[in-house]
C-alpha cells in the first residue's frame, strides 16, 4: 500500500512541476448582479442621450409655436351683394347663407338683412318659403320674414345687419354692426335701407 501511495504522490508532483506540459484552465469571473459590460454602458448612454435631445427639440418646438399668433380665417365681415335691381320684392335672398351666414330681403320700400343664427341655441334655420317662416331645425323656433320669432324656444327675434349702398351703387352689408330689435335698434340707421327702385 505504501507504494501507490508514493506513486500517486509523485504523479501528482510531476503534474505541478515548472516545466510541465499539462494546460492550465482559464478561470472566467461570472458577471455581478447589475453589472453591465462596456457595449452595453455605451448603448444605454447612447439611448439616454437620444431621449434626452428628444425632449429638448419637441419642447424647443412646442416653445416655438407659441411665437407665431392664432389666425383664424373667416369671411370677410364686411362685403359687396350686388346691385339692388338683383333682389325680387317681398323674397327672401338665401344666396349668401352658406358663404356669410345672412339673408337679404327685399320689401317694395327697401332692404333689411337677417343673421342666420338661431337666437336660441345659435343653429341655422331653413328659410321655408311654402309657410313664409324661417324654421329652426334644432328645437323647433319659428321666425316670421321680418325676423320675429313666433314659435319655438327663442327668446327673441333674429339680428340684423347693418345694410348700406357703395359707393359703387351695389348694397354693402357690415356684419360688424348688429341691430337687436328687442333693444329697439331695428329703427336704427343702417337696420333698414329705403330703396325705391
Amino acid at each position: 500500500m505504501a507504494k501507490t501511495t508514493e506513486t500517486v504522490d509523485k504523479g501528482a508532483e510531476a503534474r505541478n512541476a515548472p516545466g510541465a506540459d499539462a494546460p492550465v484552465p482559464v478561470l472566467e469571473r461570472a458577471p455581478l448582479r447589475g453589472e453591465i459590460s462596456r457595449r452595453g454602458f455605451f448603448g444605454v448612454l447612447g439611448a439616454a442621450w437620444a431621449t434626452f435631445t428628444a425632449a429638448v427639440v419637441g419642447g424647443t418646438l412646442t416653445m416655438g409655436r407659441f411665437m407665431f399668433p392664432n389666425v383664424l380665417y373667416e369671411p370677410p365681415q364686411e362685403f359687396k351683394a350686388g346691385f339692388p335691381d338683383e333682389f325680387v320684392v317681398d323674397n327672401v335672398d338665401t344666396r349668401y347663407k352658406a358663404s356669410h351666414g345672412v339673408w337679404i330681403i327685399r320689401e317694395s320700400t327697401g332692404f333689411y338683412v337677417l343673421s342666420t343664427v338661431c337666437t336660441h341655441l345659435g343653429c341655422t334655420p331653413n328659410w321655408l318659403a311654402s309657410d313664409e317662416k324661417f324654421k329652426c331645425p334644432c328645437h323647433g323656433s319659428g321666425f316670421v320674414k321680418t325676423g320675429i320669432n313666433v314659435e319655438g324656444p327663442a327668446p327673441r327675434p333674429l339680428e340684423r345687419y347693418k345694410v348700406t349702398f357703395a359707393e359703387d351703387g351695389q348694397l354693402l352689408i357690415d356684419k360688424n354692426t348688429k341691430f337687436q330689435e328687442e333693444k329697439g335698434q331695428w329703427t336704427m340707421e343702417g337696420a333698414y335701407l329705403p330703396y325705391n327702385g
